[in-house]
């Protein structure tokens, strides 16, 4: 059985880190990539190694193509061939309508949110493509229920970025689907993470809750279960889907 080796980008915390600790218990050597937080990535790194088993923390700005090809390259010297990417870095700001935001603001969401997802792909291809000498792979990318439900008056930039995900995941997945890699993407929907403190408001999930069918937020555990299982061979003849984890909304 060839080693099993997972990059999650923005692993430090939220639905990185539950996916990080949940994929080392499933046998993978894992890498997270953070941006600022260091001792986070840390207290999960030592949270894996105090299990059992095998992690790095890489600092890596995915808007930054030069810092994407440092990041692959660490993993290539550290823990060998990737077989595993999780597109998981995304950012948002503030609540704001769209005709309050200017260019900045946009520029930030998708370099980071889109055109960081795209340069984190393009090199797992470069490494997992049969038709460049790889041995296949999968990747899933962490889009948002937001994508379909447009987050008007709070987070329409956001949302329209995880759109682009979606459109990338179904795209990306015909392209590459005989070359042994698998692309698929998990939506979830209102989850207790920290990113709802990046948009001012670190209880928003308990105040929209009641409009889940479900009636309560999501745990970043309940993400990483569907994540692994789209990484996972019972996932074999899934590709370019887009799966919902978001109490029905």
């Amino acid at each position: 059985m060839s080693r099993k080796v997972m990059l999650i980008t923005g692993g430090s915390r939220g639905i990185g880190a539950a996916t990080a600790q949940l994929a080392a218990t499933r046998g993978y050597a894992v890498c997270i990539s953070y941006l600022r937080n260091r001792d986070a990535a840390d207290e999960v790194v030592r949270a894996i190694e105090n299990s059992g088993g095998e992690a790095i923390a890489t600092q890596a700005d995915v808007s930054s193509q030069d810092d994407v090809i440092r990041l692959f390259e660490s993993v290539d010297q550290t823990l060998g061939s990737i077989t595993a990417l999780v597109n998981n870095a995304g950012i948002l700001e503030h609540h704001m309508r769209v005709e309050e935001m200017d260019a900045g603001r946009l520029n930030r969401i998708f370099a980071t949110n889109v055109t960081g997802s795209f340069l984190c792909a393009r090199e797992a291809v470069r490494r997992m493509s049969t038709a460049r000498g790889g041995n296949g792979g999968a990747i899933v990318n962490v889009s948002s229920v937001a994508a379909r439900l447009g987050s008007p008056n709070e987070y329409v930039d956001y949302a329209a970025s995880k759109a682009a995900i979606d459109a990338m995941t179904i795209g990306l997945a015909k392209e590459v689907a005989t070359e042994g890699i698998r692309v698929n993407a998990v939506r979830p929907g209102v989850i207790y993470t920290e990113i709802h403190a990046s948009g001012g408001e670190p209880g928003r999930v308990d105040r929209v809750k009641d409009a889940v069918p479900m009636k309560r937020g999501g745990d970043a555990v309940e993400v990483a279960n569907a994540i692994l299982w789209l990484l996972s061979d019972q996932a074999s003849y899934t590709t370019g889907a887009c799966i919902d984890v978001a109490g029905g909304r």
